[in-house]
């Protein structure tokens, strides 16, 4: 069975974008790539061994259930690091296989230890400080309580890592909120080592704090957007470009997915017809649509009705009416050669006429990451 769009994989555009993030980075900065939200909808089981291939031999998830989806795919002696819901029952699993995760309150610590003695295998925690996200952490007074539990129980509890998030870095709105925070980090990494725990790595700056802020690469940095060829907005964006000693000033990122479907039907609407559902578009004149096998439980959005746009012979063809559960219509008036079967791409393209998620994911209000995300696992990936 065909499906009715299909995701290419760009091996060297990733390749690309990864060698650019590590030129940002020390020489002694670990990179994790960030594969949470599907691989941000790229796909964990296509895009893993792909960022494998470029010599990165760690990675970030949300969740045990990514982390078991990673941990079946990668070839190579990988970290895989779950930074936020672990069930209680899966927590076993997570020692057995060596794989690492966030503790962030005392409950989670005591489930690790009540594991790690029932396994025989030391839990591999990554402590998460409450530095002013106010999401997840443990603040100051739980530490104490932490790190009692840790010098008792040091065979079976080993802080692999310190860490947190920053409240924003990608708006210099947040610039004073994440300055803050970077001290309020510094000072808990002192008051731990003081008290006896000193974890192996430091770890704060996600991509937006990975270009803006250098000071937050600290050991280890968690690079998710970047690495797919997005910016995380357009201030850090911007601010990268700012800070340049050349001339010339181009973007170093490549989008490495690409989103085609076909054309599946060709209609003359004539003027004065409305199109699709209600009464949102209204023809102005005689035009030729094209339908297309895609709508919003395909990922692509409804706020892109009347808003979208589509690749289509090498020329951008405009979403007309209502984006449909299952379809959407494009109109094709001005464009030639188009027939069932023609090729659509919804992401992607030649530089010129590209349509990249950002084009319109202002339109939608959406940002990159949401778009992304959207995109159902069932739709095929190919790598390339």
């Amino acid at each position: 069975m065909h499906s009715t769009s299909t995701i290419v994989l760009n091996s060297d555009a990733l390749r690309s974008n990864i060698e650019f993030i590590r030129s940002r980075l020390g020489e002694n900065v670990r990179l994790s790539s960030v594969v949470k939200g599907n691989a941000y909808g790229h796909g964990i089981e296509a895009m893993v061994p792909m960022i494998e291939k470029c010599g990165v031999d760690h990675f970030s998830v949300f969740s045990a259930d990514e982390a078991h989806r990673v941990h079946k795919v990668i070839s190579g002696e990988c970290t895989i690091l779950v930074m936020g819901e672990v069930y209680n029952h899966n927590v076993e699993w997570l020692i057995e296989q060596g794989i690492e995760f966030f503790v962030f309150d005392v409950e989670r610590a005591g489930v690790a230890l009540d594991a790690a003695k029932k396994v025989g295998k030391p839990a591999l925690i990554h402590i998460e400080i409450e530095t002013g996200m106010n999401r997840t952490g443990f603040n100051r007074n739980e530490l104490e309580l932490l790190v009692d539990l840790i010098v008792k129980n040091r065979q079976y509890l080993k802080p692999q890592g310190l860490c947190t998030h920053y409240a924003g870095a990608e708006s210099i709105a947040n610039y004073v909120r994440v300055q803050k925070q970077i001290k309020s980090f510094n000072k808990t990494y002192a008051w731990l080592k003081k008290h006896g725990v000193t974890p192996a790595l430091r770890h704060t700056a996600c991509s937006a704090a990975a270009i803006a802020y250098p000071k937050t690469h600290m050991d280890m940095v968690r690079v998710g957007i970047l690495q797919y060829g997005y910016w995380p907005s357009k201030e850090v964006f911007i601010d990268y470009l700012g800070k340049l000693k050349t001339e010339v000033k181009t973007d170093p990122l490549r989008r490495v997915i690409t989103w085609t479907s076909y054309v599946m039907a060709v209609k003359v609407v004539r003027a004065g017809e409305f199109i699709g559902y209600g009464t949102s578009y209204l023809a102005q004149q005689d035009m030729v649509i094209a339908t297309i096998p895609v709508g919003y439980a395909h990922g692509y959005s409804r706020a892109l009705s009347n808003q979208g746009l589509v690749l289509i012979n090498g020329r951008r063809a405009s979403v007309i009416g209502t984006v449909n559960m299952n379809m959407m219509m494009v109109d094709i008036t001005d464009v030639t050669g188009v027939s069932k079967g023609t090729e659509v791409t919804l992401i992607g393209g030649h530089e010129e006429t590209a349509i990249s998620v950002a084009s319109f994911g202002e339109l939608s209000n959406q940002l990159n990451y949401e778009l992304l995300t959207r995109l159902p696992r069932d739709i095929p990936r190919i790598t390339e």
